[in-house]
C-alpha cells in the first residue's frame, strides 16, 4: 500500500507545503533523467502477492495481526483489510532458471507461512476476490490496525464527502453502499515489477498498457463479489469504484479518477509523474526535511519521498516506480493488472507471459502503440474484465478476435521471442508458456473454474448459495495447495 505514515491531522499549510515539495521533487527527478543517474537495466523482477485469510468454514478470518505474529517473516506484511496479508517476493533474475527458482521460493515461503497461520485457526487463499466475502463483513472495524489505512480512509471520504456507491452489472447485478474503503480490501492482486532504464521505460509502459486486456482475459480470477456472480474480473470495477475520490458532479465534469488506465501513450516516465502532480490533490500530504536539489548538488541520491508517497495514492494499472537501493536510484514498471492466484505456478506463468511479451513489443522496430489507439487498449482492458477467457479484443493487423485465438496465433510466439531475449532457460520458457497455451486451448482460467464449480453445486446441485460458495472455495484451496495449473482442475 506504499509508504508508511503516522496518523495526523492535516492543515491547509501542510497541503501547500506538500504540493511545493512534490514540484521540487519533480525538478530533481528531471535533472536526474538529464544527468543519467540511474542504475543500468538488469533482467530483474520483484513480485507482490496479496492473500486472503479464511477460517475453518472458508469464511473471512479477521486475524492478520495474529497471523503475521505467527509467521514472523518480514516478507509478509499487512494489507488494507484484517482478512488480507501480502508477501513481497525479493527481487530475482528473469534469465536462466530465475523464474523456476522464484516459483520454488514462493511455494516454500507460502507453505511455511500456511503451517504457522494454521495455529491461529486461519489459512491463506490466493484468489482475486474472496468468494465467501459478504456485505456483512465490510465494516470500518475490518480495516487493518496500521494507522495508514484509517488515515487513507478518512482522507478519501473527506475528498468524496459522501458514501461509496458500488454498482456492477454482470451475470447478476450488485448495488451496495459503503461508509469506508473496506470494499477495496476485497481486491487482491499480483504485482509484477520490472526494472528498466529511463530510456526504455516508455516503451515498456506502453507495451504493458497495450497487452493489459489480454493479460486479464487469460488471467481473470474474480467472478464473485458479496455472494453474487458479476464480471469475470470483478476486481477491476470494484477497485475503480471503491477508491474513487470524486463526487458525482466531478465525474460529470470529466475529472480524472484515482484508479486510472490513463489517456495516452507516453514518451518519457516524466510524463506520468508530471500528470500525478498536475491532476491529483494530495491524499496524504506528509513532507520530509529533504532538499532534493541540495542532495543532488553534493553528489548523493535523493529519496524523493513526497513524489513516491503521492504516486502511491494514484492507482494506475501500470504504475511508474522510483526507488533507491544501496544508494543507487532505479526505475520500475509495476504491472498491477492481474488478480492473485489461482496457484503459484499459474502466477509465474502469467509473469513469464508478461515479461516475454513486453520485451518483444518494446524491442519491435514498429511499436504496437503506433498502430493502435490508446482508447482501443482501454476498451480491450474493460472488455476482458467483463468477459474473461471468452473476451474479444482488438489487435492491429488482426482486427477484433477472441483473446485466446490472438494469444495462440500471435502473442505466444512473441512471448517466446521476448523470453529468449531475456535469456530465460528454454525448458523453463516452454513449461510456463505451455500453461498459458493450455488455458487458451481449454478455455479455462480461475474465473471460469470458479463459476463452473459454483453452478455445479448451486444451480445443478442441492447447496444453498453460501454453502455452494464455501464448497467451491474448499476445492479451490485444495487445488491451490497441489499447485496444479488451473486448466487441469476438474469440475465434477
Amino acid at each position: 500500500m506504499g509508504e508508511e505514515v503516522d496518523r495526523v491531522e492535516f492543515t491547509r499549510a501542510d497541503r501547500t507545503a506538500f504540493r511545493e515539495q512534490v514540484h521540487r521533487n519533480l525538478d530533481a527527478f528531471a535533472r536526474m533523467l538529464r544527468e543519467n543517474r540511474f542504475a543500468p537495466e538488469r533482467p530483474m523482477t520483484g513480485i507482490e502477492i496479496e492473500l486472503n485469510l479464511v477460517d475453518e468454514k472458508c469464511d473471512p478470518a479477521f486475524k492478520n495481526s495474529e497471523v503475521l505474529s505467527a509467521i514472523e517473516d518480514d516478507a509478509f506484511q499487512t494489507e488494507l483489510g484484517q482478512f488480507n496479508i501480502e508477501i513481497n517476493v525479493p527481487p530475482g533474475q528473469i534469465d536462466g532458471l530465475g523464474l523456476d527458482t522464484m516459483e520454488s521460493n514462493i511455494r516454500d515461503s507460502l507453505n511455511a507461512a500456511e503451517d504457522k497461520a494454521s495455529r491461529t485457526g486461519s489459512s491463506m487463499v490466493v484468489v482475486g476476490i474472496l468468494p465467501t466475502l459478504l456485505t456483512e463483513h465490510i465494516r470500518r472495524d475490518a480495516l487493518s490496525t496500521n494507522p495508514r489505512y484509517a488515515l487513507l480512509n478518512d482522507q478519501i471520504f473527506a475528498a468524496r464527502g459522501e458514501d461509496v456507491q458500488i454498482s456492477i452489472d454482470g451475470v447478476e447485478r450488485l448495488q451496495v453502499t459503503a461508509d469506508s474503503i473496506v470494499p477495496e480490501a476485497a481486491c487482491t492482486s499480483t504485482q509484477f515489477h520490472l526494472q528498466v532504464t529511463p530510456e526504455a521505460f516508455p516503451r515498456y509502459w506502453n507495451a504493458a498498457q497495450a497487452i493489459s486486456g489480454v493479460q486479464l482475459a487469460v488471467g481473470a480470477n474474480s467472478p464473485f463479489l458479496f455472494g453474487k456472480e458479476l464480471l469475470r474480473e470483478t476486481r477491476i470495477a470494484l477497485f475503480e469504484q471503491a477508491a474513487d475520490t470524486r463526487t458525482h458532479e466531478l465525474k460529470t465534469q470529466g475529472v480524472r479518477p484515482r484508479v486510472w488506465f490513463g489517456e495516452r501513450w507516453i514518451t518519457s516516465i516524466f510524463d506520468l509523474f508530471e500528470e500525478n502532480s498536475r491532476y491529483y490533490p494530495a491524499l496524504l500530504p506528509v513532507t520530509s526535511d529533504e532538499d532534493p536539489i541540495a542532495v543532488l548538488d553534493r553528489g548523493d541520491t535523493p529519496a524523493l519521498s513526497e513524489l513516491r508517497l503521492h504516486n502511491g495514492t494514484i492507482y494506475r494499472w501500470n504504475r511508474p516506480v522510483y526507488d533507491v537501493v544501496r544508494e543507487k536510484p532505479h526505475l520500475r514498471v509495476e504491472n498491477r493488472v492481474l488478480p492473485a492466484g489461482p496457484t503459484v505456478v499459474d502466477t509465474i506463468a502469467n509473469g513469464a507471459f508478461y515479461f516475454g511479451l513486453v520485451r518483444a513489443l518494446a524491442d519491435d522496430e514498429r511499436p504496437i502503440w503506433s498502430q493502435m489507439s490508446f482508447s482501443a487498449a482501454e476498451e480491450n482492458f474493460h472488455n476482458a474484465a467483463r468477459n474473461g477467457i471468452e473476451a474479444e479484443v482488438f489487435w492491429p493487423g488482426v482486427g477484433t478476435a477472441r483473446a485466446t485465438e490472438l494469444v495462440l496465433r500471435r502473442l505466444l510466439p512473441l512471448a517466446v521471442r521476448g523470453l529468449d531475449a531475456w535469456g530465460v532457460d528454454v525448458a523453463v520458457r516452454d513449461r510456463l508458456l505451455g500453461i498459458i497455451e493450455q488455458r487458451c486451448l481449454t478455455g479455462r482460467n480461475g474465473a471460469s473454474w470458479q463459476a463452473d464449480e459454483f453452478h455445479r453445486l448451486y444451480t445443478k446441485g442441492s447447496h444453498g448459495r453460501k454453502d455452494a460458495l464455501r464448497g467451491m472455495l474448499r476445492r479451490y484451496r485444495d487445488h491451490m495447495h497441489d499447485n496444479t495449473p488451473v486448466h487441469e482442475w476438474p469440475v465434477d
